[in-house]
């Protein structure tokens, strides 16, 4: 049986929140469906956003917001 591999692409945007806090804002939120949205009809898909902070970090797909 004959296999294909087709390349794929995949995106985790990291940034940090200079106020230590890395609870994810509501414009994070918004940019990061933003992006989903453009990069998905693109093949692009979009595994993670992680927002660092001082004491951690943030997942938005573990927190289920994308």
């Amino acid at each position: 049986m004959p296999v294909s591999i087709a390349p794929t692409f995949t995106i985790i945007p990291v940034h940090n929140h200079p106020s230590g806090d890395p609870t994810p804002s509501r414009a994070d939120i918004q940019m990061t469906k933003a992006i989903v949205n453009i990069a998905n009809p693109l093949g692009i898909s979009v595994h993670d956003h992680i927002i660092v902070g001082k004491n951690g970090h943030a997942s938005l797909k573990g927190m289920k917001l994308i």
